[in-house]
């Protein structure tokens, strides 16, 4: 099951945080179809967020075709964004692991790690 978690300082509406990392795990195939979401109270218990925002984040995976709701039931995703590269993930993580650690030890923080790898993902994107 998905453990949510939002970051206040992101700039991200928390019920988009939501949905990204719910996305973000259909990508991985951390999530897969039949997999049931936390329920609403369990949302609201580990994040102290609003019921209403956690029911906003559902109905927009729901517009998007990636959950449904059972009523009484819960929901339940539908469908999948993982592609056929699911088992380079695992050597790409231990890698990516490696470069975040080597990353702090050098003594940069989170906010600066990202950044670097944002602009360099950038970078890459627009090269041929």
């Amino acid at each position: 099951m998905i453990d949510f978690h939002l970051e206040p300082r992101s700039g991200v509406a928390p019920y988009m945080q939501l949905v990204h990392q719910v996305q973000q795990a259909l990508r991985l195939g951390m999530l897969t179809v039949g997999d049931q979401l936390p329920t609403v109270k369990q949302v609201v218990a580990k994040v102290a967020i609003n019921p209403n925002t956690v029911l906003k984040a559902y109905r927009e995976l729901e517009r998007q075709g990636l959950v449904a709701p059972k009523p009484g039931r819960g929901t339940f995703v539908t469908a999948t964004l993982a592609g056929d590269d699911l088992d380079a993930h695992a050597a790409l993580r231990a890698g990516l692991d490696q470069w975040i650690a080597r990353a702090r030890a050098a003594g940069l923080a989170d906010d600066a790690i990202r950044a670097l790898f944002d602009t360099t993902m950038r970078r890459t994107a627009q090269e041929p």
